[in-house]
C-alpha cells in the first residue's frame, strides 16, 4: 500500500494528541504527556504556531506522523529543522512510512535553505538508531542532552 504525506490540519490535532500518547507509553513516560488538544492546536495552528506536523496515510488512514519546528545555528547562519516527535503506528512499522516521514523533512529542510536536519534518540531504541543510520544519520556521541525544568527553572528564572 502506498504512503501518502501531507501536511497536518486542526481537524487532525486529536490524532496528533493520540500519537503522542502512544509514543509516550512506548518511550517509557506513559504519564508525561499534559498537553491538551486545545495546548495542541494553538502550538501547531495559532496566531504564532511553534511547531508543524505531517501526516502519514496509508488508505486515507492516518499511520503515523512527525511534529517539528525550527532551530538556528550561529555557525553556519542558518536555520536548521528539529524533528521533535517521529511516530509509526505498531501494525504500520516497516511499511515505508517513517522513510517516507523523514524523506519528506529532508525535502522541506532542502527547499527552506536549512542548514541541518536533527532530532534525538533514545539510547536503548535500538531499532529506530538502525533505521536512522540507514537514512544517512550520524549520532551525536560528543554531545550531552541539559534541561532544566519545573523548581529549577523558576530558581534559575529569578522566580522561585
Amino acid at each position: 500500500m502506498t504512503v501518502k504525506i501531507r501536511p497536518a490540519t486542526p481537524t487532525d490535532v486529536p490524532t496528533i494528541l493520540g500519537f503522542v500518547r502512544e509514543l509516550a507509553a512506548f518511550e517509557r513516560e506513559p504519564d508525561a504527556v499534559t498537553a491538551t488538544e486545545t495546548i495542541m492546536h494553538e502550538a501547531l495552528f495559532g496566531a504564532r504556531p511553534a511547531a508543524e506536523a505531517i501526516i502519514a496515510e496509508m488508505g486515507g488512514t492516518p499511520v503515523g506522523m512527525a511534529v517539528f519546528y525550527h532551530n538556528f545555528s550561529t555557525w553556519t547562519g542558518l536555520r536548521g529543522i528539529w524533528l521533535d516527535d517521529l511516530y509509526i503506528t505498531p501494525d504500520a512499522r516497516g511499511s515505508g512510512a517513517g522513510r517516507a516521514l523523514l524523506s519528506h523533512l529532508a525535502g522541506i529542510a532542502v527547499d527552506r535553505g536549512c542548514a541541518r536536519f536533527e532530532w534525538w534518540v533514545l539510547d536503548w531504541n535500538e531499532r529506530a538508531i538502525e533505521f536512522y543510520r540507514k537514512v544517512g544519520a550520524e549520532a551525536m556521541v560528543e554531545w550531552t542532552t541539559q534541561r532544566v525544568t519545573g523548581d529549577a527553572l523558576l530558581k534559575l528564572a529569578g522566580r522561585g
